[in-house]
C-alpha cells in the first residue's frame, strides 16, 4: 500500500443564471430574452444551458427582471400595442 496519504480537495459548485441577450425583433418589437444557465466547477465554466423566451407587447411583465421591464416599457408604445393585437385579428 501506498505510504503517501492523499488529500480530499472539496470541490466549489456552483450555478449561475444570466440574462446574457435581449434582443428587439419585428415591427411590433417582439423582445427575445436569451438566458444562460452555467454550471461553475471552482470558477470554471463545466456546463451551460440557453433558454430563450419571447415577450409581446401587451404581455405582462412584472416578473421580468428590472432590465427587461424598462426594455418593454420603452419599446412597447401604445401605439405597438394597437397594432400588435391588430394584426392578431385579421
Amino acid at each position: 500500500m501506498d505510504s503517501r496519504r492523499r488529500k480530499d480537495k472539496k470541490m466549489s459548485l456552483e450555478k449561475v443564471v444570466t440574462e446574457d441577450k435581449i434582443e428587439i425583433v419585428g415591427p411590433y418589437k417582439l423582445v427575445q430574452v436569451r438566458t444562460c444557465t452555467s454550471v461553475l466547477e471552482d470558477g470554471v465554466t463545466i456546463s451551460s444551458a440557453f433558454h430563450r423566451k419571447v415577450i409581446a407587447p401587451g404581455q405582462d411583465v412584472s416578473s421580468e427582471s428590472a432590465e427587461v421591464q424598462t426594455i418593454c416599457s420603452a419599446m412597447h408604445t401604445d401605439a405597438v400595442v394597437a397594432a400588435y393585437h391588430a394584426s392578431l385579428e385579421s
